[in-house]
């Protein structure tokens, strides 16, 4: 049992070192894309504010 314990630890290990470094890498990928999103949600709003204001002076 010892034994087996003993093999399964460093690829436990191994495994949880490559989730980490998954989810890092997909955290900095989100943090690059975040600034891209803002300004696309902020030129949407923009855009519907203008056609709610051509609707109102038509």
């Amino acid at each position: 049992m010892a034994l087996t314990l003993q093999r399964l630890d460093p690829d436990r290990r191994r495994r949880r070192l490559q989730l980490l470094a998954e989810l890092a890498d997909a955290k900095s990928v989100r943090d690059r894309e975040r600034p891209r999103r803002v300004r696309h949600d902020r030129l949407r709003e923009l855009i519907a504010v203008r056609r709610r204001l051509a609707s109102i002076g038509s």
